[in-house]
């Protein structure tokens, strides 16, 4: 199975970086325009971005440290069918946050990964921005 993997490390506490991934406010800050998530094991969660929707179920939560969510594979987006999985971590003063996106029909097109992979290099970016101002 094809993944894309990144990680970045932010000058913010481990709790406010699990803010950024788990909550409404967190992920509009980021990664969407409108999210709704419920983020506990079999949480719903629809992100918006445009008129473009993401819809998934959050496998795993263990809250301040990981949370895997599942995409829908009846989906149209390039995530159907795949995971998402985010760990954070305390690294000195900072908290390392490690992303790996895997599964999905975009993931097995050569193109196409390197368009995921630049997406979340984006991504962590911008997440490390809404975090350190």
């Amino acid at each position: 199975m094809a993944s894309v993997r990144q990680q970045i490390k932010i000058a913010a506490a481990p709790r406010a970086v699990w803010r950024a991934l788990t909550t409404a406010d967190g992920l509009t800050s980021w990664w969407c325009d409108v999210a709704r998530v419920d983020a506990r094991a079999g949480g719903r969660i629809v992100l918006t971005t445009g008129e473009r929707e993401q819809r998934g179920m959050v496998h795993v939560c263990r809250p301040t440290r990981r949370i895997e969510i599942a995409w829908d594979a009846g989906s149209e987006e390039r995530t159907a069918g795949g995971r998402v999985k985010f760990d954070v971590a305390r690294d000195g003063t900072e908290t390392r946050v490690a992303v790996v996106a895997s599964g999905g029909a975009a993931l097995e097109d050569e193109e196409e990964h390197a368009v995921e992979d630049e997406w979340w290099k984006t991504a962590l970016k911008k997440l490390r921005v809404s975090l350190e101002g």
